[in-house]
C-alpha cells in the first residue's frame, strides 16, 4: 500500500492550493489521514486530520478557519484545500495514514507516508 500527495506548488500570499493524497489501495478506507508540513529548521508537524468517516476532523490552530481538510466517499483519497495562504505555511507537506480509531498528532502512530510536496508561499 502506498500514499501518493500531489498539488503543491508556488504562490502568492492570499492564494490558494488544493493538496491530493491518493491511495494505492481501498483497505486505508478504515484509516485515518493526516497531512504534515516540515519546514527548514522545524520539527514536522501535524496541519490537518480526517477520520474515516469524514465527521472527524483537527486543524493546526496556525491554519484552523484557512484549510479543509476532507475525504472522498470511497475513502481512498484525501484533500487539504489551503486557502489565504501565508509566507509562513511555506513547507514540504506530506499524507500519512493511521490504523488508530481516532485522530492523534503523534507521528509514530501514522504507519505510511507519502513522498511529500512542496508548498511555497511568496510575500
Amino acid at each position: 500500500v502506498q500514499l501518493q500527495a500531489s498539488g503543491g506548488g508556488l504562490v502568492q500570499a492570499g492564494g490558494s492550493l488544493r493538496l491530493t493524497c491518493v491511495a494505492s489501495e481501498r483497505t486505508l478506507s478504515i484509516y485515518v489521514m493526516g497531512w504534515f508540513r516540515q519546514a527548514p529548521g522545524k520539527e514536522r508537524e501535524l496541519v490537518a486530520a480526517v477520520d474515516y468517516s469524514g465527521g472527524s476532523t483537527y486543524y493546526a490552530v496556525s491554519v484552523k478557519g484557512r484549510f479543509t481538510v476532507s475525504r472522498d466517499t470511497a475513502k481512498i483519497m484525501a484533500y487539504l484545500q489551503m486557502n489565504r495562504l501565508k509566507p509562513e505555511d511555506t513547507a514540504v507537506y506530506y499524507c500519512a495514514s493511521s490504523r488508530l480509531g481516532r485522530i492523534t498528532p503523534a507521528q509514530a502512530m501514522y504507519e505510511l507516508w507519502g513522498q511529500g510536496t512542496q508548498v511555497t508561499v511568496s510575500s
